[in-house]
């Protein structure tokens, strides 16, 4: 069993996409630090990237290639200047220079080559870094795959059983089943294993303070979104509605009786969220950055609405929510260009009830049936993003997709927790189906809406 937390899957990172712009900044740092492990930097004199399948397919518009610059030159998605990142690639081609480590070299834009035909077997999200000497020899290559929500694998670690480890979990849990029946014998909360399993791994002080800066940094992300007008980056040139959805709102409460536009005011919250990740600014992955919007505006909207207090969000919300992630990482796929957007969107769905019903008092049963009803209306759901943008349809999905969490927890409240179909029923069933799903369905953007709509 891989150890797996709701702080490895909820990480403060940069949009578009945790995996076309998180993962390969990620991905160039590593190749950056193996490069100077190896003793290759000082020889480096050109490097050079190709990009395969969706990466290479909706890279530019992903934000892939200023993500690549970024990372070459020393950012990281947790401590980076948003507003660098997003010119990082005019900048390198205007200078014609990259900094490496210690070393400025020759850039030219060809030196990121895009290969959306080829696709490498092991994922869709492949991309291979290459180090040249003066005279183009190689010095030192590596294959690196983006494997959703910003997790990065090399070619010698993708597909591999998880590296052995000393360390045993307080609480294991491999499937939903696993966790329920821990529940039932030890008489504790999703929320109460899953703190204690990542205080084994992190300190007690480390957790608790990193909980609250992912909800502060969930809960300013979809303040920053209500505040800000214009018009998306790119070709599409979508008007942001969050601001003026949130105007319009606050003129209805006057008249309206309180909390009668919560339903509203939900969507809204996704939408801010993810206007905010298409212009490229700072996001938590939750699990992807292309899902960021749903479990910052459920978790919002029990804050606001529910009354819930904001240390039991930080803390028992977005702790249960991680434990039904790690399910999907682990069993399943979080990725778009693996699974689909029921990779994403789903499973943030499914996230978001689970954590809502836990927080509204449901019992370990009935988090699980929310978690599973939020999934199973979410199976079959294609990745196939308008133009290569993370902007349509991947933004209104966020906000029909919070919606449907918050149902889901209202149909699994109103009963006793017993259901038919089980929680990691539905997870298989979504693993299958992202394997039987066209490759065109899955952040190509070579069939569904991306090919439908014209661009204008």
């Amino acid at each position: 069993m891989s150890i797996l937390t709701a702080l490895d899957l909820f990480t403060v990172g940069v949009g578009p996409s945790s995996s076309h712009t998180v993962g390969p900044m990620r991905a160039a740092r590593r190749f950056v630090a193996e490069l100077i492990e190896t003793g290759q930097l000082d020889l480096t004199a050109r490097v050079r990237v190709s990009l395969f399948g969706s990466l290479g397919a909706t890279g530019v518009g992903h934000g892939t290639t200023n993500a690549i610059i970024a990372g070459l030159e020393g950012a990281a998605p947790e401590t980076c200047d948003p507003a660098s990142v997003i010119t990082a690639m005019d900048r390198a081609v205007l200078t014609g220079v990259v900094t490496v480590g210690n070393r400025t070299i020759p850039f030219t834009e060809s030196d990121i080559e895009l290969r959306p035909m080829t696709r490498l077997p092991q994922h869709s999200n492949a991309m291979t870094y290459r180090a040249l000497d003066a005279i183009g020899n190689e010095l030192f290559s590596r294959t690196y795959f983006s494997v959703g929500g910003g997790f990065v694998e090399s070619d010698d670690e993708i597909g591999q059983p998880a590296a052995p480890t000393d360390m045993t979990l307080p609480y294991p849990f491999d499937n939903g089943e696993e966790l329920i029946a821990l529940c039932d014998s030890t008489d504790m909360s999703i929320a109460d294993m899953a703190h204690a399993n990542a205080v084994a791994i992190y300190g007690d002080e480390v957790v608790g303070t990193r909980l609250a800066e992912i909800w502060s940094a969930m809960s300013s992300c979809i303040e920053a979104g209500l505040q800000h007008d214009g018009v998306l980056p790119g070709s599409l040139n979508v008007t942001r509605r969050a601001a003026g959805l949130a105007r319009h709102l606050r003129s209805q409460e006057d008249t309206d009786e309180p909390g009668s536009l919560s339903n509203e005011w939900i969507q809204a919250f996704a939408i801010a969220v993810n206007e905010e990740n298409a212009a490229g600014m700072r996001v938590v992955t939750a699990p992807t950055n292309g899902a960021a919007g749903i479990i910052p505006a459920v978790g919002y909207y029990a804050e606001r609405f529910k009354k819930v207090s904001r240390e039991r969000i930080a803390r028992d919300y977005l702790l249960t929510a991680g434990a039904i992630g790690t399910l999907y990482k682990r069993n399943a796929s979080i990725s778009g260009a693996e699974a689909g957007c029921q990779g994403e969107v789903g499973s943030a769905c499914s996230m978001a009830a689970a954590g809502l019903a836990a927080i509204l008092g449901g019992t370990p049963q009935q988090i699980e049936n929310a978690a599973e009803i939020a999934m199973e209306h979410n199976l079959g759901l294609t990745c196939d993003p308008v133009g290569g943008l993370v902007q349509m349809p991947c933004i209104e999905r966020n906000a029909i997709a919070a919606g449907t969490a918050v149902a889901a927890v209202r149909l699994a409240l109103a009963g006793d927790g017993s259901h038919k179909i089980s929680l990691d029923t539905v997870i298989e069933t979504m693993r299958q189906t992202g394997l039987d799903m066209s490759n065109k369905y899955k952040e190509t953007s070579t069939g569904g809406l991306a090919v439908n709509v014209v661009e204008c």
